[in-house]
């Protein structure tokens, strides 16, 4: 295949035609991206993770999961460009694709990342001025942000049964920190690590966050936890807002300070 020679965030080069017209993402955040960049017809396939926006969830072409793909399906698309996430995809199956088509990787661990990300998508598929004018939006709207006054000590939790939290390196690390609030998982290891262990009375965080994604927390799991530990703030959240680092990050800010806002109340 001819075309420029791209560097993806993962540091690989990357030979991607002009103006790509069959691109499959196999990233629901950066799925989104791709139709706020206004790439409509050019995208030929998607992830059964990508629910954003719902048009394209009910009418484009799926390729299996995130973290299993179906390289059959993918094959028969005949993609000239496939976007991907270090985190979200497996190694396998990108090392698979990439025999067979250009497959261009992000990598995104906080808010610099992500809008080194949306600049490059912007470049790969010859949407520039509309990628930089985005990424120049979410800078300001972040830089607007003001954090809480006195940090709180915080545990941002993904998963029950067990319990998993959003640890160091993480973009929701960093989404955290950017809301002023501590991560009390900073020192563990593992990126996602089981923190049990964390949320028993003394021991537990001030602030509890209850992520929507990938587990869907509730209610009842929220009173649950509050009766569990009657000194800790438990609030349940949106994940895609902590989590999601394509142009979902454009209403992120706003949320943000609403919920500084129950914090500080």
């Amino acid at each position: 295949m001819t075309g420029p020679v791209c560097i993806d965030q993962m540091h690989r080069p990357v030979t991607v035609p002009d103006h790509p017209q069959r691109i499959i993402s196999l990233v629901p955040s950066q799925t989104e991206l791709l139709h706020a960049l206004g790439l409509g017809d050019r995208v030929a396939g998607i992830t059964k993770f990508c629910i954003r926006p719902a048009e394209w969830f009910r009418t484009k072409p799926r390729v299996g999961g995130t973290k299993k793909v179906d390289i059959g399906k993918i094959r028969a698309l005949q993609p000239d460009l496939i976007i991907g996430n270090k985190e979200e995809n497996e190694r396998a199956d990108i090392e698979a694709l990439e025999l067979e088509f250009p497959v261009w990787m992000s990598d995104v661990n906080d808010l610099e990342g992500a809008l080194d990300m949306i600049c490059r998508v912007g470049t790969l598929t010859g949407t520039t001025a509309v990628a930089e004018a985005m990424a120049m939006q979410i800078a300001a709207r972040f830089a607007a942000l003001h954090p809480l006054a006195v940090a709180r000590r915080t545990a941002y939790l993904i998963w029950r049964k067990p319990y998993m939290a959003a640890g160091p390196g993480t973009f929701i690390n960093d989404m955290l920190l950017r809301c002023g609030l501590v991560n009390a998982c900073n020192q563990t290891d593992g990126r996602y690590p089981v923190v049990d262990a964390l949320l028993v009375q003394g021991r537990a965080p001030e602030v509890l966050l209850l992520s929507s994604e990938p587990y869907p927390f509730n209610a009842t799991h929220a009173e649950e936890l509050r009766k569990r530990l009657p000194r800790t703030q438990v609030l349940q959240v949106d994940g895609e807002v902590f989590s999601w680092y394509g142009s979902r990050l454009l209403h992120a800010p706003a949320y943000m300070a609403e919920l500084m806002g129950k914090l500080e109340s």
